[in-house]
């Protein structure tokens, strides 16, 4: 089944707004065995109606989002019913679902709002209880595939889509193989071309499985897709290779792996941070659950607040400088000791741009990771990168260091 996307909305192309549907379509549509195979943006207004003429001789299904508002610039149903050569009706029913909405909020609909309510004749309304814009669904008749016209709002999207519009699918795919399985790992630590040299060998005569790959800051993502049994062979070969990289066998973030271990054992961790100015620990917390095991964190940015709060030794910093070993060892150790909890983690860095030396260059960090009753590991790692970049793989790593202690795994 070939199924295309058709974003509308200025505010997508201008940047103001980030296109998530694609993203949702594609994970969706996935579980059907289904994938998209082409996606355009374009902006509000007329510029639809080429393409769909584009679109309508190589799909079976379109995905139209957006364009089905009250104001002037909202033409998708327009567009479509010209094209299809369909009269647009005011469906009673579907005007008093939109003035219901209103009332129910205390607000008054204007005559505009009557635009909502207008249907192609055959055209299926696809209710809509979070918003006033209808969806629609035309079958296919021959010159046009199945048009599929849906609010823009993610919050209106999702919930007709998964309601309305993906068992329409699941009802048109007529292909009786079973969904192909997809399986993901999240590692950390190797490098994409590094996996890939090992990896791909492994399977390039192997065309039941298609092997793919995302990376981001010292995290990649292998993607495995195929039967299941092919699957779960080669996912073994990856386990093999990578066992302590591994993260996760998920699209699961770091951080949320990270409070799931903690919780699962009962233990806490405490944070002390310099040049990531507090990104460890407010990344643990946008995961549910990370007040049960996040205790304390203390941004120590400057000198006397490392003495001051953790501890640290003056004359220490004097004599090695903020950015060392023997500064995070002791900012580590102090945050367990002032918070209690069973791990801290400290860091303290040279961001940049401006701040290196020949000694200590921009992107150096020293990392430490105490715990109740364990020794304390430290150790320098070089990210020059720019400032943000610097302080987002900074905090992943930092994570992952716990990880790995938790795991019981080297350290390194």
């Amino acid at each position: 089944m070939r199924i295309e996307v058709i974003n509308t909305g200025t505010e997508l192309l201008l940047g103001k707004v980030v296109n998530t549907h694609v993203s949702y379509f594609g994970q969706e549509l996935f579980k059907l065995g289904l994938r998209i195979q082409r996606q355009l943006t374009i902006p509000d207004g007329e510029d639809i109606k080429d393409a769909l003429k584009s679109a309508f001789p190589r799909s079976d299904v379109i995905l139209i989002t957006g364009g089905l508002g009250p104001t002037s610039d909202d033409v998708t149903r327009d567009v479509v019913a010209g094209l299809l050569g369909l009269k647009l009706d005011l469906r009673e029913e579907v005007l008093e679902q939109v003035n219901a909405f209103f009332k129910v909020r205390g607000l008054v609909p204007n005559q505009s709002n009557d635009r909502q309510a207008m249907v192609p004749e055959g055209a299926e309304v696809l209710t809509n209880p979070h918003g006033t814009a209808p969806g629609l669904y035309l079958p296919a008749d021959g010159g046009s595939p199945h048009l599929f016209l849906l609010p823009g709002p993610p919050r209106e999207l999702k919930p007709m889509f998964k309601d309305l519009v993906f068992p329409r699918i699941a009802d048109l795919r007529e292909d009786d193989k079973p969904p192909g399985v997809w399986h993901n790992f999240r590692i950390y630590g190797v490098g994409e071309s590094a996996i890939a040299g090992e990896l791909d060998p492994l399977f390039e005569a192997d065309d039941s499985v298609e092997l793919g790959y995302c990376a981001r800051l010292g995290e990649v993502d292998v993607r495995l897709i195929g039967e299941s049994g092919a699957v779960e062979r080669a996912a073994e070969q990856v386990r093999r290779r990578y066992r302590e990289n591994i993260v996760a066998e998920s699209e699961e973030p770091m951080e949320k792996v990270l409070v799931d271990l903690l919780t699962e054992r009962g233990e806490t961790i405490a944070t002390a941070e310099s040049c990531t100015g507090g990104e460890i620990a407010s990344t643990i917390t946008n995961m549910p659950g990370s007040s049960k095991v996040l205790l304390s964190g203390f941004v120590t940015y400057s000198n006397e607040a490392k003495a001051s709060v953790l501890g640290v030794d003056p004359e220490l910093i004097r004599e090695h400088g903020a950015v060392s070993g023997p500064v995070v060892e002791q900012m580590a150790e102090g945050c367990l000791q002032v918070s209690g909890a069973d791990y801290a983690v400290a860091v303290s860095g040279i961001a940049g741009p401006g701040g290196g030396s020949e000694e200590k260059p921009v992107g150096t960090v020293y990392l430490g990771i105490a715990s109740q009753g364990g020794d304390t590991f430290v150790k320098r790692y070089f990210s020059p990168s720019d400032r943000k970049s610097f302080k987002l793989r900074t905090t992943r790593l930092a994570m992952d260091l716990i990880r790995r202690r938790l795991l019981g795994f080297a350290l390194d």
